[in-house]
């Protein structure tokens, strides 16, 4: 097999909780060289128990060593850790970290090619740099929470952690543009993303509509908020998504329901059309998906060529034949938890495909092998766990 593209970059993990761990996640799934570094005491800011599935998830393909960061023989030895690496990730409070003197300038200085990537809640400078952010402050000062959920209903948060998730893949796309630039300048620089940023950006064609047409997105349900007709349609068996918008779409759709009068209805007839009075038209199409079951529909609308498919539980997901297809669940043996399976990447390289290669460390599992690589032997490391260093 050949090496994972990213198996000659060595990276400095000091984030908690998910949008950092996310961004690393990315770069050990493609064979990153990754150094976690925890604290010696209790974290309470670290996401699960050590054996629970999201802990697990987040953090395979990494070793572990605890670093007492606020005492001096510890902050010498990340000293010493980031003179020889690429990388390093933290999600400290912009206040914290430089407390602890391991903001970017100082590292800098030790070492002039690290890319240092941050996420924050809010961003590094600015009226709110110093509140703690968590995933759905950014979900409801971003906007998300006011188009989400039925109309009327009031705020409603997504179903996953959307501004972690994607402020981590956003930071790792971040790190890799700056490794990159480095091959050119020979020089790192401070990647920075936010968990409110990165909720802006996911609003997408929605942030548009208010910056473009000054457009004021409300809660459409289950409903595409523009591109009518696409929802979630009762069947004799339970319901089915359909997507059906755009004049060529539609007309497949009236006409594979058996309901061709619907496309030349002037009702119906454009787009603009379909929205005015898109809970007539969804009525009407539902009271045709009422007559069939689920997959009868989802055979005949595929069939004609109209997007179509099942609402899954999590456990259908993985049980669809698909989703099995694509890989994305891989299996990993634990020396602790047995026989895990965990969810994968979803992006694949035809020549390097990334790899579950280890499980989620123990903690402090690989402390004494580092620090030996340093030159410290067994009294030395004895020593500084005595001092609580390590």
């Amino acid at each position: 097999m050949n090496q994972l593209p990213l198996s000659r970059f060595r990276v400095l993990d000091l984030t908690r909780a998910r949008s950092g761990p996310t961004a690393v996640r990315q770069l050990a799934d493609w064979g990153a060289d990754v150094l976690k570094i925890e604290t010696p005491d209790n974290d309470a800011t670290e996401v699960g128990s050590r054996g629970s599935p999201d802990f697990q998830n987040l953090h395979r393909n990494k070793r572990s060593l605890t670093l007492n960061l606020k005492a001096p023989e510890g902050f010498e030895i990340l000293k010493r850790l980031v003179r020889g690496a690429d990388v390093l990730v933290e999600n400290y409070r912009p206040d914290v970290k430089h407390r602890l003197g391991i903001d970017y300038e100082r590292l800098r200085a030790i070492n002039p090619r690290l890319v240092y990537a941050s996420i924050s809640g809010f961003g590094q400078e600015g009226p709110y740099s110093d509140r703690p952010g968590l995933d759905q402050i950014a979900q409801g000062m971003g906007g998300l929470m006011s188009i989400t959920g039925l109309p009327g209903q009031g705020p409603v948060r997504v179903g996953i952690a959307i501004a972690d998730l994607s402020a981590g893949v956003f930071c790792a796309m971040g790190i890799l543009l700056a490794l990159l630039e480095r091959e050119q300048s020979g020089a790192g620089q401070w990647v920075q993303t936010s968990l409110l940023a990165a909720q802006v950006a996911m609003l997408d064609f929605q942030a548009a509509r208010w910056l473009l047409a000054r457009e004021v997105p409300e809660q459409a349900g289950n409903n595409h908020p523009t591109a009518i007709p696409t929802g979630v349609f009762a069947t004799a068996d339970g319901h089915i998504n359909i997507a059906g918008s755009g004049h060529e779409l539609f007309t497949r759709l009236c006409k594979a329901l058996g309901a061709a009068q619907l496309a030349s209805d002037p009702d119906y007839a454009s787009g603009k059309a379909r929205l005015r009075n898109r809970d007539r038209l969804n009525a009407a199409i539902e009271a045709i998906t009422r007559t069939r079951r689920s997959a009868e529909w989802i055979e005949i609308l595929n069939g004609a060529g109209v997007p179509c498919g099942p609402i899954y539980r999590i456990d259908e997901v993985f049980a669809d034949p698909q989703v099995r297809h694509i890989g994305i669940a891989r299996e990993i043996e634990s020396p602790e938890h047995g026989r895990q399976e965990l969810v994968g990447q979803a992006v694949d390289l035809s020549r390097t495909p990334w790899e579950l290669r280890t499980p989620a460390p123990e903690k402090g599992e690989h402390t004494e092998a580092v620090l030996n690589a340093l030159g410290y032997d067994a009294a030395a490391i004895a020593g500084l766990r005595a001092r609580g260093a390590i």
